[in-house]
């Protein structure tokens, strides 16, 4: 198992689906922040002077970790950040669905239609234990960023 997590081909794929997958949920709020900032108000933890700072800086974030990852480019600081917001989501979540909350996770825009639930903590964590891996184990990336 540990000479698959250190396999160089098999950590660059790793970081391509996360990639694309922050990539797709960046492009996608980007284009309707207003949207996505009524899915962080329906969360109830955010005060309401931060929610439209967060509607715009967030999908921004995930957009630029999520290329950076792909082309291999300062993959630990990626890594770290993808991982810090999985974790941030996973608590959103839960906490939701502790609460009783029947919201969307607003986690891929306005195409999204996912309700907060057990499913969504799971590949969030699925996720997260990705970006760690990436974290820990890609010291050497395929990368096109000069050596």
């Amino acid at each position: 198992m540990n000479k698959i997590l250190s396999d160089r081909y098999f950590l660059l794929c790793i970081r391509i689906v996360v990639g694309f997958v922050f990539i797709f949920a960046g492009i996608e709020k980007i284009s309707s922040p207003e949207h996505f900032a009524v899915s962080i108000e329906n969360y109830r933890v955010f005060p309401d002077f931060t929610i439209n700072i967060i509607a715009i800086y967030i999908p921004w974030l995930e957009l630029l970790t999520g290329i950076l990852l792909i082309f291999g480019i300062a993959v630990k600081e990626n890594a770290s950040i993808v991982s810090a917001l999985l974790a941030i989501f996973i608590l959103l979540v839960f906490s939701a669905v502790v609460r009783g909350l029947d919201i969307e996770c607003g986690c891929f825009g306005t195409s999204d239609g996912q309700k907060v639930g057990l499913l969504k903590i799971a590949e969030n964590l699925f996720l997260f234990v990705a970006g760690i891996i990436i974290y820990l184990r890609d010291h050497n990336p395929i990368s096109l960023a000069s050596k």
